[in-house]
């Protein structure tokens, strides 16, 4: 569960403080296909690293500052300080999130492959997509930080 969780997670968050530095702050506030800007797309996901890593650590899900900047420092600085043995019996939990009106109670695994990381990259995708459309020159290697797609 650590390595699905925190080595991700603080991947792609600093792959979003990078995309939002390419950005700038004025493309950071122009609405996406669904209404919600590139900003707000990222600080959802910035808060779902938090929302899915830290019921599998076993600890509170802390708030997080409101500006994106910070949001996303704090929220690479909480996962890294932790440490696999957090995890451990992380499969074995039961976890309970409120997803809008529901609140569902999950298998760990599921909580994590079903919800979690499908809904930090859609938020993540989102917000690159609104920059795209907002006339970011970005590539792929922006968004995943790998050499592949160049």
């Amino acid at each position: 569960m650590y390595q699905a969780t925190v080595p991700v997670f603080r991947h792609y968050l600093s792959r979003i403080a990078d995309i939002v530095a390419i950005a700038g702050p004025d493309a950071l506030d122009a609405p996406g296909a669904d209404g919600m800007t590139a900003r707000q797309q990222f600080a959802a996901a910035a808060g779902l690293s938090m929302r899915v890593a830290c019921p599998l650590a076993g600890r509170e899900v802390p708030d997080l500052p409101e500006a994106l900047g910070p949001r996303l420092a704090v929220a690479r600085a909480l996962l890294g300080v932790m440490k696999p043995a957090d995890f451990t019996g992380a499969e074995a939990r039961l976890i309970r999130h409120a997803e809008g009106a529901a609140v569902p109670e999950q298998p760990a695994t599921e909580f994590l492959f079903l919800w979690g990381l499908p809904n930090f990259f859609f938020h993540m995708s989102l917000g690159y997509a609104a920059l795209l459309a907002a006339g970011v020159a970005l590539e792929r290697a922006d968004f995943d930080g790998l050499p592949f797609g160049r």
